[in-house]
């Protein structure tokens, strides 16, 4: 074929691009992990051990034609990149999609790159979070509510509480969302404090069992047994900071045009956390972002000019489960966005928190069912 696609960033929309382009191009997909982590999985992973492997899916499967190189990018520039080993990838066509790092468990630890090691990491905070009484979450975005939905779907007996220095819970979204938002957490005996700071964070490592006691801003103490930090998003653009592709912007995104080109490039394509677009940070948008991305490289292998633009969401849509059988969501519609039920964010996401799709995707077979 002659025409080279190199992807760096094996996650939600970089595994997207490199499978839907593998049969037009020689794909090669760079990132420094063992396989693709299905992040939306990540916190039933850890509360229930036994499923945890459904998460997790080897690269080797992804691609019939393309190579997979486990090496991290140092440097990228219009021709291609340049590896920690110290090999050079050309490159046709360049897509940069390496995403965004958040707290452990909501994504592995850092250096966590085997899959192995990430199963092991999982189930030794498991046995923490299982010996503990009392688990404090610090942020109560959805992560830090999933992560509250599921430890009580398994341990309803354990005392949760979840804090937040923001006096509302997702805000910008429909009152009937949060107002079924709350009235779930109150039904699984989640304890929530919005409006509400810490004077410094818990003493002691996150993810493990030690009894501690932090003080409120108001100087209300708070003993807990185990925390969890579900906030901070760190945009991962590091590889561009030395200036050859494009200056970044003061949020460490990178500039795109409406084709979601690299601004100065027809070649170079951004997607996902670090396009620098008003799109939330989330996976359903990165693999927008990367279907957008393939039919333009597509077209431009064919001789044709990219035709296809992204075009920036209006309306806000979330589902955000609260154990396989609860959760609230808000999805588009012809007449602006509605409210959706449990019984679709079941379907839709909780069930099997979208396993099924990357169990496809990975020519793997389907997930096996939630278990203790």
């Amino acid at each position: 074929m002659g025409r080279t696609v190199v992807i760096v960033g094996g996650g939600y929309g970089g595994t997207l691009v490199a499978k839907e382009l593998d049969a037009d191009a020689d794909v090669i997909l760079v990132d420094p992990r063992e396989g693709f982590v299905n992040a939306a999985a990540s916190l039933r992973a850890l509360t229930r051990p036994a499923w945890a492997a459904n998460a997790f899916f080897p690269y080797g499967t992804l691609l019939d034609r393309g190579e997979v190189v486990r090496d991290r990018v140092v440097s990228a520039g219009p021709e291609g990149v340049t590896l920690a080993s110290g090999r050079r990838v050309h490159a046709d066509y360049l897509v940069l999609a390496t995403g965004s790092g958040y707290s452990y468990p909501a994504k592995p630890q850092p250096g966590a790159d085997d899959i192995a090691q990430q199963l092991d990491d999982l189930r030794d905070t498991h046995e923490q979070l299982a010996g503990a009484g009392r688990v404090l979450i610090v942020g109560a975005g959805p992560v830090g509510l999933e992560l509250a939905g599921e430890i009580k779907d398994v341990w309803p007996e354990k005392n949760v509480l979840v804090t937040d220095r923001g006096d509302r819970l997702l805000p910008g979204f429909l009152p009937e969302v949060r107002d079924g938002l709350h009235r779930q957490l109150d039904e699984k005996g989640i304890a929530l404090r919005l409006g509400t700071t810490l004077t410094a964070l818990p003493p002691v490592p996150a993810g493990r069992a030690t009894r501690f006691t932090v003080t409120t801003g108001e100087g209300e103490p708070v003993t807990a047994d185990i925390w969890f930090r579900a906030f901070g998003v760190e945009i991962n653009t590091g590889y561009l900071t030395d200036g050859r592709l494009t200056p970044l912007t003061g949020a460490g995104t990178v500039p795109v045009t409406g084709h979601l080109n690299v601004r100065g490039y027809d070649h170079v394509y951004a997607i996902g956390d670090i396009a620098d677009l008003p799109d939330p940070k989330m996976a359903s948008f990165a693999m927008e972002h990367a279907a957008i991305v393939a039919a333009n490289i597509r077209a431009q292998l064919a001789g044709d000019a990219p035709g296809t633009t992204h075009t920036p969401t209006r309306g806000r849509r979330i589902l955000l489960p609260l154990g396989p059988h609860a959760g609230v969501g808000q999805l588009p519609a012809a007449d602006g966005p509605v409210a959706a039920t449990p019984e679709t964010v079941h379907q839709r996401k909780g069930a099997d928190l979208f396993t099924a799709r990357f169990a496809a995707r990975f020519n793997q077979p389907g997930p096996s069912a939630p278990g203790r």
